[in-house]
C-alpha cells in the first residue's frame, strides 16, 4: 500500500481558487493510477477526478470539468488537483487515492489519505 498525506485545503471564496496536493510514500508511486475523490457532510464519498500512472490520460466527473485539472510528477511522488472557479457546492473533504485503474469508483482504489478540508463560501 502506499502512504497519503494531503495538503493545500482552507477557505476560499466563491469563484476563487486552490491548489491541493497529495505526498506519495512509496518509491513505486509511478506505478500506480491516482483519483481525488470528496465527501460532504451527510453525502457519500463521490469521484472527482482520476489520472493514469504516466499521467497521460485523465477523467473527470461532470461537475467539475473545466473547472479542475489533475496532473501529476512522479518524480516527487506526488499528484495535485487544481481547482478555479469554485463553487459553494464545491465544499467538502478531499481525499487522494492510489490503485491499479484510473476509475471513477471508490472501490478500486486501495490506499487513501486523511483528507483536506475545502470549504467555498458564497
Amino acid at each position: 500500500q502506499v502512504q497519503l498525506v494531503e495538503s493545500g485545503g482552507g477557505l476560499v471564496q466563491a469563484g476563487g481558487s486552490l491548489r491541493l496536493s497529495c505526498a506519495a510514500s512509496k518509491r513505486t508511486f509511478g506505478s500506480y493510477c491516482m483519483g481525488w475523490f470528496r465527501q460532504a457532510p451527510g453525502k457519500e464519498r463521490e469521484f472527482v477526478a482520476a489520472t493514469s500512472w504516466s499521467g497521460d490520460s485523465t477523467v473527470y466527473t461532470d461537475s467539475v470539468k473545466g473547472r479542475f485539472t489533475i496532473s501529476r510528477d512522479n518524480a516527487k511522488n506526488a499528484v495535485y488537483l487544481q481547482m478555479n472557479s469554485l463553487k459553494p457546492e464545491d465544499t467538502a473533504v478531499y481525499y487522494c487515492a492510489a490503485g491499479p485503474k484510473a476509475t471513477m469508483r471508490v472501490s478500486d482504489f486501495g490506499s487513501w489519505g486523511q483528507g483536506t478540508q475545502v470549504t467555498v463560501s458564497s
